[in-house]
């Protein structure tokens, strides 16, 4: 079954689909545990790889909400202006929205982001001990970083920081300039047709600053003693596979680090039964049913 909801952050209104468990696998306890799935860059809660990770872990057995962050998919907000930390914040809102069902335990409710949800989910639970253990999916860690391989070639790298600079340049004399999609994250074609329809293709400058200067990875230690697990594919045409290495040698214990091949950067979407294992199996050591 799915439930829409709606829940506020910051005053504004966000909207969701929260997935309750298949009722054929057995819970003995009251309340079941939930995740919270975070979307990737300007997507929505309706993004083919968020759909079927939503579905997978409700057919576990666990409540799974999906959701659009501010400025996208039905939310309120600014469209586009998917700031980090603000994000952030709307993943801690998810949370406090979840705490208070009858049906949920509120001290075993998990946070799964894909890609820049990745990155948000990170530090979200960094941040927010509320959040019982946390998941990345083809994440990253450090902005500067990833940008620097996302934009490899000498050329590449110049285009990129002249557009920063042209966006610092305008921001400091009150103006605001729109970036295209693919300028910010490059991706290769054959990836495209994972971006759901409405999915945003422009961000305002500051969405761009506010993903250079963010780095999950000065708080991802602050995750354990909750259980980390870091997935990525071994070679990620999007985001760079060192990211999550990066971040795993950063981490606290318990932390867990899979490289997967034969996947890209939507391995969820792609009906890799690896990724499903390995995440199942996961799940029941580290964020089993029953607590």
């Amino acid at each position: 079954m799915e439930e829409s909801l709606q829940f506020q952050s910051a005053g504004l209104t966000l909207t969701g689909v929260l997935h309750h468990p298949n009722p054929q696998v057995a819970c003995s306890a009251k309340r079941r545990p939930a995740v919270v799935v975070l979307q990737g860059f300007g997507g929505s809660k309706n993004t083919n790889v968020i759909v079927e990770t939503t579905r997978l872990f409700a057919s576990m057995g666990y409540f799974a909400l999906r959701f659009d962050m501010r400025g996208c998919g039905d939310s309120e907000g600014v469209r586009g202006r998917v700031i980090c930390l603000e994000q952030v914040e709307d993943a801690r809102a998810a949370l406090r929205c979840l705490q208070q069902r009858d049906d949920i335990d509120a001290d075993r409710i998990a946070v799964m982001g894909h890609s820049f949800g990745a990155a948000v989910a990170i530090y979200a639970a960094g941040v927010e001990p509320g959040f019982a253990a946390c998941i990345s999916s083809g994440g990253w860690g450090h902005g500067e970083k990833k940008f620097r391989r996302q934009h490899g070639s000498p050329q590449a790298w110049e285009k990129f920081t002249a557009m920063m600079q042209e966006g610092r340049r305008r921001k400091a004399l009150g103006q605001s300039m729109m970036v295209p999609r693919f300028d910010v994250v490059p991706m290769p074609e054959h990836l495209r047709k994972n971006l759901v329809q409405g999915s945003i293709m422009e961000f305002p400058f500051e969405v761009v600053e506010s993903m250079f200067d963010f780095r999950a990875i000065d708080v991802v230690a602050n995750i354990a003693p909750r259980p980390l697990l870091l997935m990525h594919p071994a070679r990620d045409s999007v985001t760079p596979t060192e990211q999550s290495i990066e971040l795993f040698q950063q981490a606290g214990q318990p932390a867990d680090l899979f490289l997967l091949s034969g996947v890209d950067h939507y391995m969820f979407a792609e009906g890799n039964a690896l990724a499903f294992d390995v995440l199942g199996g996961w799940l029941k050591k580290h964020f089993p049913l029953q607590g």
